[in-house]
């Protein structure tokens, strides 16, 4: 309500986010995992004196060392250009709320960035013990960037306490802080081992790429069990009525639940075939056709976890539409065209009723939906229902349908922005 908004018709904001998030995350926790990966495997090749684990592991460091800093960094400058254009009250909130935690957290990225450097170009530079330091100390580093940051994201979905007190330490240590932690570093394990098989697939040793394969297969049989009753753990954390809305309030949401159940038995199956010696053709089709099993598999749970906030972007604080709990009264009673700083035509006549309505649906929807797009598409929802039934809709916005905001205009401004989609929409 007090920025502008960017007017992404057919993506919504909801999917740009989304994309670039998963995949930014998906990088990011292998930038976790991938660094406990890389120390262990350090370890084995000097048990075992094994040369050829040895030169594995500098070639998937360099591999490892371009994807986590290259590609993870674009990612993660692209969350923070779409999240203050698309959500800017939010990223203030945040921002606000939690820049000590920032600040805590970009000093361990920096730590991650001096390690890791050192750790690929000292190979055969420093003693054993201390290049297997150096590789402790990222694995440190990087872990903890993920406990802090996992106090932030987790923040957004369960503020807990802080809603009432505004204290930082409630709205950190919040109800789902702890099982999400354990979930996701559980998961980095998993991406490690899902990485692993594609480096391994490329190597022309026969011998030394099945080696390979089937350590990197621990890494996803072994941790799997913690982490399905981590997962277990996190549900469990979730106030009741988050529950509610993600397993049957949302019917949108099944689709990931089903995706994220059938990524489960395959991750496990696909982790027992990839065991199997096999030629390296089929076992890099495998380690690529696994990597995107992963992917799906995480963003099952991210639109999981980012379905349970509506219709909230912080929880019991603010709308999705950035319009605060609290001031939604308020801002009924004055109307939004009257509140909203950004609105062109606070004054309707006949003749911008029309823009008046779109200036509605801007305000109000368009953080969720898309018109046209592929996620949460407002026209069809609008063609599905006659004029009665989505008259009936925003009547029982908020109550009989919990993941949408109640309408935060007035009677007049309703029937405008209903007006609007029958009018222009439906067509």
């Amino acid at each position: 309500m007090n920025y502008p908004v960017w007017q992404l018709e057919f993506l919504g904001g909801g999917f740009l986010i989304a994309v670039i998030a998963i995949i930014h995350v998906y990088i990011a926790q292998f930038a976790v995992g991938g660094g406990l990966f890389l120390v262990l495997t350090e370890h084995l090749a000097y048990r075992r004196n094994d040369q050829g684990i040895l030169d594995f592991v500098r070639k998937h460091t360099k591999f490892f060392l371009l994807l986590t800093m290259v590609a993870g960094a674009l990612t993660g400058v692209g969350i923070w250009f779409t999240i203050s254009v698309l959500n800017p009250s939010a990223t203030s909130t945040l921002i606000h709320t939690f820049v000590f935690a920032f600040g805590t957290e970009w000093t361990f990225f920096v730590a991650e960035i001096v390690s890791l450097f050192i750790y690929y170009y000292t190979f055969d530079r420093l003693t054993k013990r201390n290049h297997l330091t150096i590789g402790w100390i990222y694995f440190g580093a990087a872990w903890m960037s993920l406990f802090v940051i996992n106090g932030i994201i987790d923040f957004m979905l369960t503020p807990g306490a802080w809603v009432e007190n505004n204290n930082f330490w409630s709205g950190f240590f919040n109800p789902t802080f702890w099982p999400a932690l354990f979930f996701r570093t559980f998961f980095s394990v998993i991406i490690a081992g899902l990485f692993g098989f594609m480096t391994s697939s490329f190597l022309k040793d026969e011998e030394l790429r099945t080696t390979m394969l089937r350590y990197s297969a621990k890494w996803l049989l072994v941790p799997f069990v913690l982490f399905l009753a981590s997962s277990w753990w996190y549900r469990a954390a979730l106030p009741p009525h988050i529950e509610v809305i993600i397993f049957q309030k949302m019917p949108q949401l099944r689709p990931f639940i089903t995706l994220f159940l059938v990524c489960s038995g395959l991750i496990i199956l696909g982790g027992l075939v990839m065991a199997i010696r096999m030629p390296s053709g089929l076992s890099r089709t495998m380690a690529a056709v696994m990597l995107v099993i992963g992917l799906m598999y995480f963003g099952a749970f991210e639109f999981l976890r980012e379905g349970g906030r509506r219709p909230y972007i912080i929880y019991d604080y603010m709308y999705s539409n950035a319009i605060l709990k609290n001031d939604l009264d308020s801002v009924a009673e004055a109307g939004i065209l009257n509140t909203a700083k950004w609105v062109e035509h606070r004054h309707v006549t006949p003749a911008n009723v029309q823009a008046a309505g779109r200036e509605l649906f801007d305000v109000l929807c368009l953080s969720c939906h898309s018109i046209g797009g592929p996620l949460n598409d407002i026209s069809r929802q609008v063609r599905m229902s006659s004029p009665e039934e989505l008259n009936l809709i925003f009547a029982t916005m908020g109550w009989e349908r919990p993941y949408m905001p109640p309408f935060a205009g007035n009677e007049f401004e309703k029937q405008i922005l209903i007006n609007y989609l029958n009018t222009t929409i439906r067509r």
